[in-house]
């Protein structure tokens, strides 16, 4: 893997980022070149050259996190004014209107359960008192349910994941797939 060919394919997309996250385009050219030195000096660590993009992202991302920590600690920023505690809600909303379509394929009572679970923060306690379920069995029939809701997903997608389990990239497998 060549950094020059690997900078040259992402450089674009990666300004484009960080101009999204940074309003001072000088910021945006420093966060530039530390990303760009964070990924020459780690790029042996990634194994497979399908994952670079992704990687890349996480890298970015990380270092947009660093730099309003850093402003926040030689300023007296509001945690709520910060771009990535801010989003969580809307991304979390946008991402409930993407699952949706593949909870509704499963079948009614599955998707039911699911859509309050999930989605609606119904927990699974509530949704068991209030259904008349027995808790222990409602559990199961979560489990049941988002094991099925998983099959969905993965016969549909590819999926990026990081070591803590979190979401770095989707790759559709084909055009058949449900649509957020």
């Amino acid at each position: 893997m060549d950094i020059k060919i690997i900078w040259s394919q992402y450089q674009a997309s990666l300004k484009a980022f960080l101009h999204s996250k940074i309003a001072n385009p000088s910021d945006v050219d420093d966060l530039m070149q530390d990303i760009l030195i964070k990924t020459h000096q780690h790029l042996y660590a990634v194994k497979e050259p399908s994952k670079i993009k992704s990687w890349i992202f996480q890298i970015a991302n990380n270092t947009v996190i660093d730099f309003y920590r850093k402003s926040h600690a030689s300023q007296n920023v509001e945690v709520g004014s910060l771009w990535y505690e801010q989003e969580q809600t809307q991304v979390i909303t946008e991402l409930a209107g993407c699952v949706k379509p593949f909870i509704n394929a499963l079948p009614q009572d599955e998707a039911a359960l699911l859509t309050a679970i999930e989605i609606e923060g119904i927990s699974q306690k509530e949704y068991a008192q209030s259904h008349d379920i027995n808790y222990s069995t409602l559990k199961s029939r979560v489990i049941k349910s988002r094991k099925k809701l998983h099959q969905i997903f993965n016969h549909c997608c590819s999926f990026n994941i990081d070591s803590q389990g979190n979401l770095l990239d989707v790759t559709p497998k084909n055009n058949t797939c449900l649509k957020c």
